[in-house]
């Protein structure tokens, strides 16, 4: 049963993959990168900041940071005990994938990348869905930014829902003790 999800899994990526195209390759080289992103942060920090004022908002940077750092370490704990490689180093793949961005040393299940924008979007979006009607809109950059990971051949779709569920459930949590603790206090 695993080794059929397993290979599933394979055959979708190297579908999505395929799905690319030369006239598009550098854009997705552009998204994948966390700093190309900074403009929508520094916006996205501005309205909380004008949402919350300075004390509060520094206290989502503070949970924001937290969040990042047990998504990410988490991540990387997963990746060292199951060692599933990722797809651009994959010897049964490898060669079938029609772009991929680089060799990477560490292993891709689950993704990082995935787990940290769906937590820091959950966290965002339950902060700011009272006062911004389009908050949902938020979430954008974790579906663009994470598919960039399997555009690039980075990432199997399996380690970019399993992020995302990750992801969004800490992103949860961490929403839910923000409330409890500051704004409740605010």
């Amino acid at each position: 049963m695993l080794e059929k999800i397993i290979q599933l899994d394979k055959e979708l990526l190297i579908f999505l993959n395929g799905l690319g195209s030369p006239a598009f390759d550098s854009l997705w080289l552009v998204i994948t990168k966390q700093i190309n992103w900074a403009p929508i942060f520094l916006i996205v920090f501005y309205l909380l900041q004008k949402k919350l004022g300075w004390k509060n908002f520094g206290y989502y940077i503070l949970f924001t940071a937290v969040l990042i750092l047990v998504c990410d370490q988490t991540s990387n704990l997963f990746k060292w005990y199951f060692e599933r490689l990722r797809p651009c180093n994959d010897p049964e793949i490898q060669d079938m994938l029609r772009l991929y961005w680089k060799k990477s040393k560490s292993f891709s299940f689950f993704s990082g990348h995935a787990a940290n924008s769906m937590a820091t979007t959950v966290l965002t979006f339950m902060i700011l869905k009272k006062y911004y009607k389009h908050a949902y809109l938020l979430f954008l950059f974790p579906l663009i930014f994470a598919y960039s990971r399997i555009y690039l051949g980075l990432h199997f779709p399996s380690d970019i829902l399993t992020g995302y569920a990750f992801g969004a459930t800490f992103g949860f949590i961490c929403y839910k003790l923000y409330q409890k603790y500051i704004l409740k206090n605010s």
